[in-house]
């Protein structure tokens, strides 16, 4: 799925991620639903001194590309990349540090339910393309229920340069494949690890792949030779967490 070039990155819509946005400080204006009752996201607007405007639910509507806002959408703050070097930094303070390489997700669904895994299993950052790859946008940020604001994402040119960077730094390169042979079960995560996950129907460039160290696979045992790339993200954070 190509991103949708209508999705307006400047716009957080739902209660969840807007809360969070709240909190965090990157509201701007806020849209909410005439008779719109929750407190929590009010008296934060209040309290943040948030400019508010009530509005029809076809405001609503119009403004989240007819997304499920739950009666509420907000003018944000424009979404703060890193850098490789920060996401580094905050990676050498951790014991066992993980950095996720995403070698161009084009679904924002899929890079939402993929910052959210992030955020459960203590991923220091993600590293991404600034080509080819959807960037942070409202639905990215609705999918991550509020995640967004606590991962750190670093947008590159290239993803050989920055994965031999990370090597230089200590990291081994665990790229998840189906052209691996290796069970990501039956491997040894100890050490700084960077998972590389591939696109959703080209799967990982064939550069990406030369650069890494070692070739994953989750084997398949139904009628379906793949997983959703989100779905397989979990999975492997969940087990390079358990090392």
């Amino acid at each position: 799925m190509k991103p949708n070039q209508n999705d307006n990155q400047n716009l957080v819509y739902g209660r969840i991620p807007s809360l969070n946005a709240l909190e965090n400080n990157k509201a701007l204006k806020a849209y909410v639903q005439k008779g719109f009752s929750d407190d929590r996201v009010l008296s934060l607007i209040k309290a943040k001194h948030i400019p508010l405007n009530f509005v029809e639910i076809e405001k609503l509507d119009s403004l989240s590309s007819k997304g499920n806002h739950q009666g509420v959408v907000l003018e944000v703050k424009p979404f703060e990349y890193s850098d490789l070097n920060s996401i580094l930094a905050v990676a050498k303070k951790k014991e066992n540090p993980i950095i996720l390489v995403l070698d161009e997700i084009e679904d924002p669904h899929n890079f939402g339910a993929i910052i959210r895994s992030c955020d459960a299993f203590d991923v220091s950052g993600i590293i991404i393309k600034s080509r080819n790859q959807v960037p942070v946008t409202m639905v990215v940020s609705k999918v991550s229920t509020g995640a967004i604001e606590y991962v750190r994402i670093a947008q590159v040119s290239n993803l050989s340069v920055a994965l031999n960077k990370l090597k230089e730094n200590g990291f081994w390169i665990y790229a998840a494949d189906g052209s691996g042979s290796t069970n990501y079960q039956d491997v040894d995560y100890s050490g700084p690890v960077v998972l590389v996950m591939g696109s959703e129907g080209r799967g990982i460039s064939r550069l990406v792949l030369e650069n890494s160290d070692f070739v994953i696979k989750i084997p398949m045992f139904g009628h379906v030779n793949s997983l959703n790339v989100s779905v397989a993200t979990g999975i492997l954070l969940s087990r390079i967490r358990a090392k």
